[in-house]
């Protein structure tokens, strides 16, 4: 089970980041490429990837399994596929309202962006409780998982920049990352039917446990 969620952890540091460098071109047409555009963009994903870490820690705190963890690659690529077909009009019309192009950009980033990347956020904590066995090894196994996120991240950025973006059009690669989500969704869907059960933490379990008689 370690070896799928490492896959699904370097899966989403991937989508992030190739997402991240396409905003920059479907932005490019109506704000150009200017350091305001760029501003905005890393400030959305940066806001929302932090929103979604915090939804992720939360949610892992809720018998955390295979089978909803896939809900999350499902959430996102369902959230991701629509820019195919409605980012120009979205852009279109933030272009006509909003002159200035630094808050141009910036709404137009916050609304195409912000929900992909606040569920695609979610994945690296939820991982690491899927993960984590004894809060011993909690450490250990969320810098194991970060080194993994953070490099598929890495070859997201190298993968869209040096060469999706050229041999494909921006669409095709939306498409493209959408069809990576759902093949993760799948995958610990499967997993999750006929891979062994998730072992609760023990000493995370007295204390979950603890805090939900308190409540």
């Amino acid at each position: 089970m370690a070896a799928i969620i490492y896959i699904l952890a370097f899966v989403g540091g991937f989508s992030i980041m190739s997402l991240e460098l396409l905003g920059g071109r479907v932005l490019a047409p109506y704000f150009g490429s200017s350091i305001y555009v760029w501003g905005s963009i890393i400030t959305v994903f940066m806001l929302s990837l932090s929103v979604g870490y915090l939804l992720g820690g939360r949610l892992s705190l809720h018998q955390p399994t295979l089978g909803r963890f896939a809900l999350i690659f499902l959430g996102a690529a369902i959230c991701l596929y629509p820019l195919v077909y409605f980012s120009e009009d979205i852009m279109v019309w933030i272009f006509e309202r909003v002159v200035d192009p630094r808050y141009g950009s910036l709404l137009a980033s916050g609304v195409l962006f912000i929900v992909p990347t606040v569920i695609m956020g979610m994945i690296s904590p939820y991982s690491v409780r899927m993960l984590v066995k004894t809060t011993d090894q909690s450490g250990h196994v969320a810098g194991i998982l970060y080194f993994v996120s953070t490099l598929g991240s890495s070859l997201g950025t190298l993968a869209t920049s040096f060469y999706l973006i050229l041999w494909f059009e921006i669409n095709t690669i939306l498409t493209l990352l959408t069809c990576g989500l759902l093949a993760m969704a799948a995958l610990a869907g499967i997993a999750s039917r006929f891979g062994p059960t998730l072992p609760r933490s023990q000493h995370a379990a007295p204390l979950a446990d603890a805090a939900e008689e308190a409540a």
